[in-house]
């Protein structure tokens, strides 16, 4: 399947979640689209419940069925919670992590960072976003990509950046700390659902 190219703000109100993080498109519209939207009441069976969870996620990191059941099959063989290392590994991919950083305002921005090789990691150009970045790793930008425009106002715009990414915004780079933990993810995603939705 393809990676979904349509409006974002009706795709985060057809899933009920922000797939920007800024809660935007919830705010004043926080119903389905659609004429019937502000009166649906749909109830959803155990398998639509699995179903919209695994598309939340999916959706919010922005990868195509493929590159998301790969990825959670290679998640499993991590010791640990399967549903959790999942997460990590999705937090730990090069195109979210310069999304952390605040080097772009979205993570499609971010991916278009990397394709288009405005990045490097420990030193070395990468320009494949789902490259997993190993804790220690330190991203940054190329010489001659410092002045865009774009990573400017990205920057300027940065609201926070989470406890397991550091930032040097003088030498503009930065060093994955650490893995996250759950309790710093976002909390509208039920992994355990997807996990039961991929085991059926």
């Amino acid at each position: 399947m393809a990676r979904y190219t349509g409006p974002k703000f009706k795709l985060s109100r057809r899933l009920g979640i922000s797939l920007s993080g800024t809660g935007k498109e919830l705010a004043k519209r926080p119903f389905p689209p659609g004429v019937h939207g502000p009166g649906q009441k749909k109830k959803l069976s155990g398998y639509g419940v699995q179903l919209q969870e695994k598309q939340k996620l999916r959706q919010m990191y922005g990868l195509n069925e493929k590159q998301f059941r790969n990825l959670f099959n290679k998640s499993a063989k991590i010791k640990g919670i399967h549903g959790e290392n999942f997460m990590f590994m999705l937090e730990s991919r090069l195109d979210n992590l310069v999304y952390r950083m605040g080097l772009s305002n979205s993570r499609a921005g971010a991916r278009q960072l990397v394709a288009h090789g405005h990045i490097t990691v420990n030193g070395k150009k990468v320009n494949i976003p789902s490259y997993l970045v190993q804790t220690g790793d330190v991203i940054g930008l190329r010489e001659k990509s410092r002045n865009l425009t774009v990573i400017k106002e990205a920057m300027a715009g940065r609201a926070f950046i989470p406890s397991y990414v550091e930032f040097n915004e003088s030498a503009m780079e930065g060093r994955f700390v650490r893995y996250p933990e759950r309790a710093e993810l976002s909390q509208d995603i039920d992994e355990k659902q997807i996990v039961e939705f991929y085991s059926r």
